[in-house]
C-alpha cells in the first residue's frame, strides 16, 4: 500500500502541484518570521553583548519616591567613584552621564520625524590615552566645552553634518547649537542600525544636561582577571549607600535585555503569522477539494484494491501516506522559500518602525520542525475527510461506477448543522448590537461570531451554490449554447463548486470586511483630528516633560500671517475616582482656535476657579452649568481638592480633552509649572504654506523637541495606523487570490479529465476550439463570482454589525463603505476565474475529438 501511495504521487504530480504550492506559502511565512525572529534576536544580542564585553558590574541610582527632578543621582559621585575603585577586584570605574538627546538635521528637520522618542546623549570620557575606548574617535577631536559636541558617523551622514558645522539640538529646554567637533564609532547596535542618534558631550555639559553637576548617572566597571563577577557584585554592593544605588552584573544586564528583545521581536512575528494563517486556512480548502477529487476519480483502483484484499484502514492510510508525502514537499519548498522572506521581512517592517539591527540568518531547530509540523500536519489533516471517503466505498458499489452522488440524508444533515453555525453566528454579531466599548470581552465575541458565520457559509456553500448560479447564470445565457452548457457543468457538482469557490469566499470575506473597517477608520480619524479644531496649525510637544515657553508663545504671536496664537497648558484632573485630562486655555482666543460646540453655557466665562466640562464628564460626575464639582488638577488624585463652577458643557472633541479650565490654575499645579505644551495658531485668511510653517519653527527656536503640523498634517499622521491596516488588507488579498487561482487551476484541470469524452463529442458535434475555451472559462468565472458573492455577504455583514464597538472608542466613526475597494475585489476575483481557467481551457481545446470520444 505504501508503494501504491507512492506511485500514485508520481502519477498525478501534476495535480498535486497546486496543493504543494499553496501549503508551500503558508509554510514559507510561518518559517520565515521564526527564522527572522531568531535572526533578529541573535543581532541584538550580538550587538549587546559588544556594549557588555569589558563590563564586570554596573552600578546605577536607585530611585525613590518623593525625590525631585535629579536627586535620584545625590549618591553618584566622584567620592562614590574612589570608593568603588578600592573594591578588591575592580580594574577601573568609568563614570556615565548620559539622557536623551534630540537632534535636527542640517535643513531643520527633527531626525526623529513624529516619534515621541529622542535620541542618545552621553559624555565622552577619555581614558589614559585621552580617547574613550567605548567610542573611538574616526575624525576630528573629543568635545572640550559646552559649545562642542560629537556624533557617530551614521548620525552625522543621515543629518547631513560634517566637521564644523553647528548641530541644532535640545535636551530638555532651550535649542542648542554646538559646533561639531568629532565624528566616533560605537558599538550601540541601535545605532548602528540607524534607529537612533547619538551625540557626545564633554563630561561637565553632559552632567549639566543629563545628571546634575558633579553627579553621574551610572558607572560600569571592570574586573581584574580571574575575578568573578558575581562576587564582586556583592562586594560592590556592601559599599553602595542604602537606597540610593543598586548593582548588577553584566550577566544581570544582559537577561534584561534579552526579555526586552524577547518582548520586541515577538511583536514583528505577529504579521508574518498572520498571513501564515491565513494561507494554511484558505490551503486546506484547496487540499480537500484535491483529494476528493483524486478519490473519486481513483474510485475503481480504491475498488479493485478492496476486492483483492485491502481493509479500509490500509485504503485511509493509503491516502494519508501520499498527503504526508505532498506536506513533505510542501515543507521543503516553503522553508526554502522562507529564507527569502526571512531576508526581505526586515526591509518591510523598517518601513513603519525602528530600523532593525543586521546580521545573519540564523536557521534553529524550531524553524526546521516547525515547518516540517506544520506543513505534513495540514496536509494529512485535511486528507484526513476524504480518506475516509475513500475507505466507505464498497468494491461492487465502486466497480458498477467512478463515483456516486451525495446522499439526500447527507444534503439535509449538512443544511442543518451549516444552518446551525450561521444562526449562531448571526446571533452573536446581533448580541453586539446595544454594546459600545471594545472591551476584550466584546471583541472576543466579534471574532467568535464572525469566525461561527463563515464556518457557516463554507458548510451551507454546496447547497447554497445552485439557487445562486441558476439565478446569477442566467447572464450567460448571452453565449448562446456555450453559456448554458457553462452554467449546468457548474452545477452539475454543487459540492465541487463550493468547494472550489470557497478559498476565495474566505478571502474575499477577509479582505472586504478589513477593507470596510479600514475605510469607516480612517474617515473618522480625519474626522476626529479636526474635529474641534479651528487652528490652522498645531505647535506641540513631542513628550510630557518638553514645554513651550512663553517666550516663544510671543513670538509666534508676531510672526506675519498669524493673526491668533493661542497657548494651551494640558495636565489631569481627578474628580473622586475618576482622572481625566484637562486643557488650560485662554477665555479671550479659545473660541477663535477651537470650534467647540456648547450644549450650554461658554468658555468666555472661564476663569480663576471656573471650568467648561465636555458632555461625557458633566455625565459621569452629575454636573451641570451653574453647578460646583470637588476636583484636583495636576499629579496626585484628591490631596488638592478644590471646588470649580462649571461655566459651561460642550460636545466631546479630542481638542479640548475631557475639561476645559483657566490657563493659569491648570499651570500652577501642572506637570510642569508656568508651561504650556500646545499652541493653536489661527492665520490671516486660513493661509498655509511652507514658508509660514518655517518661520512658525524658527519662532519657537527650531527645536526638534516640538512638531508643527498643520490641520492637513494631522490628519495624515492619525491615518497612519490605517495606512498599515490597508498594507495587511491587499496582502491578505494577494494571498487569497494567489491560492484561490491555483484552487481553480487544478480543479478546472481536473474537471477537464474526467470530461475528456464529454468534450470530444462536443467537438465531434461541431463545437470549435475557442468554443471550448469559452465554455471553460465562463464555468470559472461563475465560480469566482458565486465564491466573491458569498465572500462579500460575509465580511461586510460582519463590519456592520461590529462598527458599534469601534463608535465607542472614537464618537466620529460611521459604517463607509470602500466603494473603490470593494469593486477592485470584485473585478480581481473575476479576473482569477478568467486567468485561472486558461491552461484548463486551452488543454480541453487541444483535445483531439476521435481520442476523447474513443477513451475509456
Amino acid at each position: 500500500m505504501l508503494r501504491t501511495a507512492l506511485r500514485n504521487v508520481l502519477a498525478h504530480k501534476a495535480r498535486l502541484i497546486m496543493t504543494v504550492l499553496a501549503v508551500c506559502l503558508g509554510v514559507a511565512f510561518i518559517s520565515g518570521s521564526l527564522v527572522f525572529a531568531d535572526s533578529t534576536t541573535a543581532a541584538y544580542r550580538a550587538s549587546m553583548s559588544k556594549n557588555y564585553a569589558d563590563i564586570a558590574v554596573s552600578v546605577i541610582p536607585k530611585f525613590r519616591p518623593g525625590d525631585a527632578v535629579g536627586e535620584e543621582y545625590g549618591a553618584m559621585d566622584d567620592a562614590l567613584a574612589r570608593k568603588l575603585s578600592a573594591v578588591p577586584g575592580v580594574a577601573s570605574v568609568r563614570p556615565e552621564a548620559d539622557g536623551s538627546a534630540t537632534l535636527a538635521a542640517k535643513d531643520g528637520t527633527p531626525m526623529h520625524g513624529d516619534s515621541p522618542a529622542g535620541g542618545s546623549g552621553a559624555a565622552y570620557v577619555p581614558g589614559p590615552d585621552g580617547e574613550d575606548s567605548r567610542y573611538p574617535l574616526t575624525a576630528g577631536r573629543a568635545p572640550r566645552d559646552r559649545g562642542e559636541v560629537a556624533l557617530d558617523r551614521g548620525t552625522a551622514a543621515a543629518g547631513g553634518y560634517s566637521l564644523g558645522d553647528t548641530v541644532t539640538l535640545a535636551v530638555d529646554g532651550p535649542v542648542l547649537k554646538p559646533r561639531l567637533v568629532g565624528l566616533v564609532s560605537t558599538k550601540d547596535g541601535k545605532v548602528n542600525a540607524g534607529g537612533t542618534t547619538l551625540a557626545l558631550f564633554d563630561m561637565a555639559t553632559a552632567q549639566k544636561l543629563f545628571t546634575a553637576p558633579g553627579r553621574y548617572s551610572g558607572m560600569d566597571l571592570t574586573a581584574t582577571p580571574g575575578t568573578d563577577q558575581f562576587q564582586l557584585s556583592e562586594r560592590v554592593a556592601a559599599v553602595l549607600p542604602a537606597g540610593r544605588a543598586e548593582a548588577t552584573t553584566a550577566a544581570g544586564l544582559a537577561d534584561q535585555q534579552s526579555l526586552f528583545i524577547g518582548t520586541k521581536t515577538k511583536s514583528y512575528e505577529r504579521l508574518p503569522l498572520l498571513f501564515a494563517a491565513v494561507s494554511l486556512f484558505i490551503g486546506t480548502f484547496l487540499i480537500v477539494n484535491t483529494f476528493t477529487m483524486l478519490v473519486a476519480r481513483r474510485g475503481r483502483e480504491i475498488a479493485l484494491l478492496r476486492a483483492i484484499g485491502a481493509t479500509r484502514r490500509q485504503v485511509v492510510r493509503s491516502v494519508l501516506a501520499e498527503a504526508a508525502l505532498v506536506g513533505v514537499a510542501a515543507s521543503v519548498l516553503g522553508f526554502v522559500l522562507g529564507l527569502g522572506v526571512a531576508t526581505v521581512l526586515p526591509h518591510v517592517l523598517e518601513t513603519s518602525g525602528e530600523p532593525l539591527p543586521s546580521g545573519p540568518l540564523v536557521i534553529g531547530p524550531t524553524a526546521v520542525l516547525a515547518s516540517l509540523a506544520v506543513g505534513v500536519g495540514v496536509t494529512v489533516l485535511a486528507a484526513w475527510l476524504p480518506s475516509r471517503r475513500a475507505a466507505r466505498i464498497a468494491p461492487v458499489e465502486a466497480m458498477r461506477t467512478a463515483e456516486q452522488p451525495p446522499s439526500a440524508v447527507a444534503a439535509r444533515v449538512r443544511g442543518a448543522v451549516g444552518l446551525v453555525l450561521a444562526v449562531v453566528g448571526v446571533g452573536l454579531l446581533f448580541s453586539l448590537s446595544g454594546a459600545t466599548s471594545a472591551t476584550d470581552a466584546n471583541l472576543q465575541t466579534a471574532m467568535f461570531g464572525c469566525g461561527i458565520l463563515v464556518a457557516g457559509l463554507i458548510v451551507l456553500a454546496p447547497l447554497l451554490a445552485g439557487p445562486v448560479i441558476r439565478v446569477f447564470g442566467r447572464l450567460l445565457t448571452r453565449f448562446g449554447a456555450v453559456g448554458d452548457l457553462a452554467r449546468e457543468n457548474t452545477l452539475r457538482d454543487p459540492r465541487r463548486t463550493a468547494a472550489t469557490a470557497v478559498a476565495l469566499m474566505i478571502s474575499t470575506a477577509l479582505v472586504s470586511g478589513l477593507a470596510v473597517v479600514n475605510q469607516s477608520t480612517s474617515e473618522a480619524l480625519d474626522a476626529q483630528a479636526a474635529a474641534g479644531l479651528s487652528a490652522d496649525y498645531v505647535i506641540s510637544t513631542r513628550s510630557t516633560t518638553t514645554a513651550v515657553d512663553s517666550a516663544a508663545v510671543r513670538r509666534v504671536a508676531d510672526v506675519p500671517g498669524v493673526r491668533t496664537a493661542s497657548a494651551v497648558a494640558d495636565s489631569t484632573i481627578a474628580a473622586g475616582p475618576h482622572v481625566k485630562s484637562v486643557s488650560g486655555v485662554d477665555p479671550k482666543t479659545v473660541d477663535d482656535v477651537m470650534g467647540l460646540h456648547y450644549l450650554s453655557g461658554s468658555a468666555k466665562d472661564l476663569g480663576p476657579g471656573k471650568l467648561a466640562v465636555s458632555r461625557s464628564f458633566a455625565r459621569d460626575h452629575h454636573v451641570t452649568t451653574g453647578r460646583q464639582v470637588k476636583a484636583s488638577i495636576g499629579p496626585g488624585t484628591g490631596d488638592r481638592d478644590e471646588l470649580y463652577t462649571v461655566v459651561g458643557v460642550y460636545q466631546d472633541n479630542p481638542t479640548a480633552e475631557d475639561v476645559l479650565g483657566y490657563r493659569a490654575d491648570v499651570q500652577k499645579h501642572g506637570y510642569l509649572r508656568d508651561s504650556v505644551q500646545r499652541v493653536l495658531v489661527r492665520t490671516a485668511d486660513g493661509a498655509v504654506s511652507k514658508d509660514l510653517e518655517k518661520r512658525l519653527r524658527a519662532a519657537v527656536g527650531g527645536s526638534p523637541l516640538l512638531k508643527v503640523q498643520s490641520r492637513a498634517q494631522l490628519v495624515r499622521e492619525q491615518a497612519g495606523v490605517a495606512g498599515e491596516l490597508m498594507t495587511m488588507v491587499f496582502g491578505l488579498l494577494a494571498i487569497g487570490v494567489l491560492i484561490s487561482a491555483l484552487g481553480m487551476v487544478n480543479t478546472l484541470a481536473m474537471s477537464v479529465s474526467e470530461r475528456t469524452r464529454e468534450i470530444g463529442v462536443l467537438r465531434a458535434i461541431g463545437m470549435d476550439r475557442s468554443g471550448v475555451r469559452r465554455m471553460i472559462r465562463l464555468e470559472a468565472v461563475c465560480v469566482a463570482a458565486f465564491g466573491t458573492l458569498l465572500g462579500l455577504a460575509g465580511g461586510l455583514f460582519g463590519a456592520w454589525k461590529v462598527s458599534g464597538l469601534a463608535n465607542g472608542a472614537i464618537p466620529q466613526y460611521s459604517f463607509a463603505l470602500p466603494w473603490g475597494t470593494l469593486a477592485l475585489v470584485v473585478l480581481l476575483s473575476l479576473a482569477v476565474g478568467a486567468v485561472a481557467s486558461a491552461l484548463p481551457a486551452r488543454r480541453a481545446a487541444a483535445l483531439s475529438p476521435l481520442e476523447a470520444v474513443a477513451e475509456v
